[in-house]
């Protein structure tokens, strides 16, 4: 087997793999439960010699691919759920679902590990281990892969998983083609800071009969952004956005209380203990000193998506010779993104890694961002997907 026999393999399927993701566009799925995209691969998968398990509290797919001889496993992972987006993409195979839409490039990433599966297939002989394809519903804030691991994906095969590979593609910031990524933390840690401050109704005209809540949350909301300028490291930065705020019904009403909801991104795990205490300090802080009473809680989201350096460097050294150098960038500093990916990569040395698939019409510096309602997807990149993923596990596998 030659790489270059695996990229006109992969340039074979190209068409087939465009069919099915589109299908996949078009038909998107919200959430751990996607019947219809389950159903779509599952007929992609059939005849491929697979030991198939689907999943009990979600729509998973754990596909099974044995090896000519024994030893070790990879998994390859394709995560398959959409967004509450209505899509204003214009594209001829648009969504035709109101309020969902594959915004994220997920149908890429299940056609390309489809793609994948059928190259592999086609050489099993060479492969000395298992390889586990991962199908995963539920990323898009549902925590899917910790139930896929809960329910047994890592030990599907029954041999240690010794490497995880994940790609994902992005709308802009690359060129169609490139492959970016980058040994240690890949993606942020994203947690919730949800809090209520609890005041006393009044008369909009005499405040001094009140505890109103409005001016002390919007304290709050600046004292978080001064808080992460004067008490964190900036070569550990965080992000604190606050999305949402809720508070009062009338223009001459103070309200008994007022909400808002943030997401906090942290890139290590120590500034992230210490950002979740500092935050409910000084939010009960600020409403002590106006008089008030606050209810603060941290909600914990997706871990840090870390990188094994040697992981990586198989990525970025597959990607050049299968490529060229000039198709892999090294990425200088971590996306504030986060991905449930991160969860398997705490259990497993794993490379999570990007795929640039801007259309070639559009400039990667302007182009909508992925979970745009105008994000095009170049579904062009997906032969190159597959061939990678593929080369990956052929070569992890062969060196074992």
């Amino acid at each position: 087997m030659t790489l270059q026999g695996l990229l006109e393999s992969a340039a074979a399927l190209q068409a087939e793999l465009v069919a099915l993701r589109r299908a996949i566009h078009q038909e998107p799925e919200i959430g751990l439960h996607l019947p219809s995209t389950q159903a779509k691969v599952l007929a992609a998968v059939g005849g491929l010699g697979l030991e198939v398990t689907l999943g009990e509290k979600l729509s998973s797919i754990t596909a099974v691919l044995r090896g000519g001889r024994p030893g070790p496993t990879v998994l390859l992972r394709g995560d398959m759920d959409a967004l509450l987006v209505q899509e204003a993409s214009n594209l001829p195979f648009a969504s035709r679902v109101a309020g969902a839409m594959h915004a994220c490039g997920h149908d890429l990433h299940t056609a390309g590990l489809v793609g994948a599966a059928r190259l592999l297939a086609e050489r099993r002989e060479l492969l000395a281990g298992s390889v586990i394809f991962m199908f995963q519903p539920g990323e898009e804030g549902w925590s899917g892969a910790k139930i896929m691991i809960d329910e047994g994906v890592l030990a599907a095969a029954g041999s240690t998983v010794v490497a995880a590979y994940g790609l994902h593609v992005i709308s802009s910031r690359w060129p169609g083609g490139v492959f970016a990524g980058r040994p240690g933390t890949a993606m942020a840690a994203n947690d919730i800071l949800r809090a209520t401050l609890r005041g006393r109704s009044g008369h909009g005209s005499a405040p001094h009969l009140a505890r109103d809540p409005i001016p002390a949350l919007c304290e709050v909301v600046t004292a978080l952004q001064t808080m992460v300028t004067r008490r964190c490291d900036i070569f550990d930065p965080v992000v604190v956005t606050v999305g949402n705020i809720h508070g009062g019904t009338s223009s001459n009403v103070i309200p008994d209380d007022a909400h808002f909801d943030a997401t906090v991104r942290t890139f290590s795990p120590e500034q992230r203990e210490r950002v979740e205490g500092e935050a409910l300090q000084l939010v009960q802080g600020v409403a002590h000193a106006h008089g008030l009473e606050a209810d603060a809680r941290w909600e914990k989201g997706y871990p840090l998506t870390v990188n094994d350096a040697t992981r990586m460097e198989h990525v970025a050294q597959t990607v050049r010779d299968l490529f060229g150098r000039d198709r892999f960038q090294p990425m200088p500093q971590p996306l504030a993104g986060a991905e449930d990916f991160s969860y398997v990569s705490e259990q497993v040395p794993s490379a999570f890694f990007f795929l640039g698939a801007c259309p070639p019409d559009a400039d990667p510096a302007t182009a909508a961002y992925n979970h745009s309602s105008e994000a095009i997807f170049d579904d062009a990149v997906l032969a190159d997907g597959a061939a990678l993923l593929a080369a990956l596990a052929l070569r992890h596998l062969a060196a074992a």
